[in-house]
């Protein structure tokens, strides 16, 4: 049954701004209204990164996107953001580091997220495409901010089909059941999220498939209605909550992997192939609506994966919520027919954060003049191959309890510290962090830290915490103590 939620979504009306239009010059720089292309951006939640075949995965199969990265560009030196969901998606959809606007943790997990969410003062990438004529989609996970302020159908998106916090269960007829009882007691506030209906633009839908299945279903949907108007391209945003936890998988799914014994690992492993399924589904969709041709599909996880959950992140050492590489380097290709180049890597580092700009300059749509981006736009760069951001940083932070973990990477180089001791790695040659060089070269580490000393006093604090223990713990530690990151840097002077 259609069960309206209490907060109706208003759908905002934003006032005209100052605005600055983006162009670079670019041999497959878009610059015709007809060129424009669509823009299928799909994001895995928890993948890790040695867990698809294009990234060299043995046991685990992904035919649909090993043939989609084959016939694009894989980026080697992918990053996120942050290392978990939350922050993650909100640098992803603002182009900024999410530690600038206070969203450096996941939202509370209490109920509508303590009605909390992204600031809206924060314009999101979609707001601007809409604003450029693009039909906009976003579907599955949101995870920022469950309010109507914060709404996907309030920040750039015509239609959203998904759920708005953190996670889902998959299975219909086990989750219904639960929910069912929940509010048989009365219960409101109290029910696990997990739990309640998804929703289609604010109202609440009863969902009978697979929950993986009903987002590729939907992306399939959403990719015909787009169809109907060709004059007008589309942005869709599909956000696939697998491999998250719970960790849920169709018996035929894992049945496509005989041989893997470890029961964690085969479930996965499932999760990960009901992914790679629906992918098919929506290039059949694309190549029979004729959209194919002219569409970038870029694929993506939102962080590293989780090993205790089955994932790897082989060859990378870490996991989802680490500085090391494991946490928050991600698989990555580029996918547009005639306009990326085929069956080609990318090896220069690139971050989620300069989705804002490029996706905004290849819609050749104009982007607030007041809006500070911390990304870049990296066609031009894609496209004669050449390093995006030469000498410059990309940061990770992890805050933990007392101490914060902090690392960059700058050309061949990272920093790193844990906690502990600072060490330095050329990151070209030794991928899974072996070899510390902080002796061999003080003066580049010494330089690296200071630039990202500098770079944290741009952090405002934090405007939520997942849980009232991290925030009761965050002042009792007087944190972040940026103080005691940095004092090697005074100590080798």
């Amino acid at each position: 049954m259609i069960i309206h939620i209490k907060k109706a979504i208003i759908l905002s009306v934003i006032a005209t701004t100052v605005i600055s239009t983006i162009a670079y010059a670019s041999p497959a720089q878009p610059t015709k209204e007809q060129e424009r292309p669509n823009i299928l951006l799909i994001l895995a939640d928890d993948l890790g990164y040695g867990d698809v075949g294009f990234n060299g995965a043995e046991d685990i199969k992904t035919p649909s996107l090993d043939a989609l990265a084959q016939g694009g560009t894989k980026f080697t030196s992918a990053y996120n953001a942050h290392a978990f969901c939350g922050p993650s998606r909100a640098g992803l959809m603002t182009g900024r580091y999410p530690h600038k606007f206070g969203s450096q943790f996941n939202l509370p997990r209490s109920s509508r997220s303590g009605h909390l969410g992204v600031p809206t003062g924060e314009t999101y990438f979609s707001k601007v495409l809409q604003d450029a004529g693009y039909y906009t989609g976003a579907l599955g996970k949101w995870h920022l901010g469950e309010d109507a302020e914060f709404h996907p159908n309030n920040r750039g998106f015509d239609e959203f089909y998904g759920f708005l916090n953190g996670g889902h269960k998959y299975f219909p007829k086990q989750f219904k059941a639960a929910y069912n009882r929940q509010t048989k007691n009365g219960l409101d506030y109290a029910i696990f999220s997990y739990l309640k209906p998804l929703e289609r633009n604010g109202v609440e839908v009863d969902e009978t498939e697979y929950v993986t299945d009903g987002l590729s279903r939907e992306a399939v949907n959403f990719i015909k209605t787009a169809a109907k108007d060709k004059s007008q391209p589309f942005f869709l945003y599909l956000a696939y909550n697998a491999p998250h936890t719970p960790m849920e998988a169709k018996e035929e799914d894992m049945a496509m992997f005989p041989d893997i014994q470890d029961k964690k690992r085969k479930t996965y492993a499932g999760m990960v192939y009901a992914v790679d399924r629906g992918v098919k589904r929506i290039v059949t969709a694309l190549k029979d609506s004729g959209q194919y041709e002219n569409t970038l599909i870029v694929f993506l996880s939102d962080n590293g994966g989780k090993p205790n959950t089955g994932a790897s992140n082989h060859p990378l050492i870490g996991k989802k919520g680490d500085v090391k590489e494991g946490g928050f380097r991600t698989p990555m290709f580029f996918h547009w027919p005639n306009k990326v180049a085929a069956g080609k890597e990318y090896n220069h580092p690139v971050i989620t954060l300069d989705f804002f700009p490029t996706f905004a300059a290849l819609a050749n749509a104009n982007i607030p003049s007041d809006k500070k981006l911390d990304g870049k736009n990296i066609w031009p760069a894609l496209a004669n191959n050449s390093n995006a951001r030469p000498d410059e940083m990309i940061y990770a932070l992890r805050h933990r309890t007392g101490f914060s973990e902090a690392a960059a990477r700058k050309n061949q180089w990272k920093a790193i510290t844990t906690g502990k001791e600072w060490q330095l790695f050329d990151i070209e040659k030794d991928i899974s962090e072996q070899h510390d060089l902080s002796k061999k070269h003080p003066d580049i580490l010494r330089e690296m830290q200071a630039e990202m000393e500098a770079w944290t006093w741009t952090h405002a604090e934090p405007l939520w915490f997942h849980k009232h223990e991290e925030g009761t713990l965050w002042r009792e530690k007087s944190m972040p103590r940026f103080h005691e990151t940095f004092s090697a840097i005074a100590e080798r002077q």
